[in-house]
């Protein structure tokens, strides 16, 4: 059902109409596009960064207003007089790129003009860490100041490490999957291969990349590997590995969908907190892929091990997995894993969620309570 009252929602994040370096913009376009079909309007402020604009992967689209600023103090508070102008709810994401620390601080003065100011993090454990042990973060103070902290992922830990800062409360924001842009298509012989893994290169994750994958394609000669994203292009790598670059996400579903089984690889900060699965593992699993995954805490609160996804705990496994895997048992698992995502995980399931934390906090800060 559509709320009682929809709202003006201003975002400022990184880049809602490119995912170029942009791990996000999945993650973005579900959520308010759900959130657009119960009934809010959603403006999303980016800056003209990064050639995040010059590699744009969709048109600006009907459910949400794009707003394009240039990276200056002087456009930056241009848009955000607009934003006050027009929106009942301020929502800033993490890591836009481009004045993160103004904007964090700049958004909470626009409480004082009544506005409901979120702060949505979609990298909790590195905003977190960053806190922690860093000297005088100009962040910590913040925090209790936000009517509301939402996360991308972390569960309990997350939310009670922000808590223990002061937040006034917290909800994590689980990815999903948007069916209407990720779901089975035909095999593309282009993308055929026995393991394909899909990931910008990160420090934090290179070197569980290598354990999980370059090392198991170079102790697998007979099998065809797949690497895609960005960053990797001077990375030494086994023959038997086919670098592709940037993968569109026009392209992802048959990037998806024709290789026996594809790698989810993540993080090591998402991994130590648990409860942070990818936007990459509910894109497969939207068209219906074999999912091998690393092991991190809380991987049963979503897919079941062994019957909707495969759990690796070193490259070891994932070399033992692949030798045994067969093309109907890696059929079984995609199938079994497209079921369990539209049954509980699309991103109409997280805005119906969302819907009612922000109708409950909304009236509680409004009401002085």
């Amino acid at each position: 059902t559509r709320p009682t009252t929809p709202m003006n929602i201003a975002f400022f994040g990184s880049s809602l109409v490119s995912a170029y370096w942009n791990g996000a913009a999945t993650y973005y376009r579900g959520i308010i596009r759900a959130m657009n079909e119960r009934g809010h309007q959603i403006c999303f402020y980016e800056p003209d960064a990064y050639d995040r604009q010059k590699n744009r992967d969709i048109p600006d689209p009907d459910w949400a207003t794009i707003k394009v600023y240039q990276p200056t103090e002087e456009d930056l508070y241009r848009v955000l007089e607009e934003a006050a102008m027009d929106a009942d709810v301020i929502v800033k994401t993490s890591g836009v790129g481009v004045f993160d620390e103004l904007l964090e601080k700049e958004v909470l003065n626009l409480k004082l003009r009544g506005k409901f100011v979120i702060f949505w993090d979609v990298d909790a454990p590195a905003t977190l860490d960053r806190v922690k042990y860093g000297n005088d973060d100009y962040f910590k103070p913040l925090i209790p100041q936000y009517d509301l902290i939402l996360t991308y992922g972390g569960g309990d830990p997350v939310v009670n490490t922000y808590k223990s800062f002061g937040a006034r409360n917290c909800y994590p924001i689980y990815n999903a999957l948007d069916p209407d842009t990720h779901h089975p298509v035909p095999y593309e012989e282009r993308f055929d291969a026995d393991l394909a893994f899909l990931g910008n290169r990160l420090p934090d994750r290179e070197k569980r990349v290598e354990d999980f994958f370059l090392a198991v394609a170079g102790q697998m000669p007979g099998h065809r590997f797949i690497l895609g994203g960005n960053g990797w292009h001077d990375k030494p790598m086994p023959s038997n590995v086919n670098y592709i670059g940037h993968v569109y996400t026009k392209d992802h579903n048959a990037l998806n969908c024709s290789p026996k089984a594809v790698l989810n690889i993540s993080r090591d900060s998402m991994a130590s907190y648990g409860f942070s699965p990818a936007t990459r593992v509910f894109e497969a699993a939207g068209a219906g892929a074999c999912i091998i995954t690393d092991y991190w805490v809380g991987i049963d609160f979503f897919f079941e091990p062994g019957k909707e996804i495969l759990v690796a705990r070193s490259g070891d496994e994932v070399k033992e997995i692949l030798s045994s895997l067969t093309k109907e048992k890696a059929e079984a698992i995609g199938k079994a894993a497209l079921e369990k995502v539209l049954q509980k995980h699309t991103y109409r399931h997280r805005a119906a969620e969302l819907d009612k934390i922000l109708k409950k906090e909304f009236s509680i800060t409004k009401e002085g309570v």
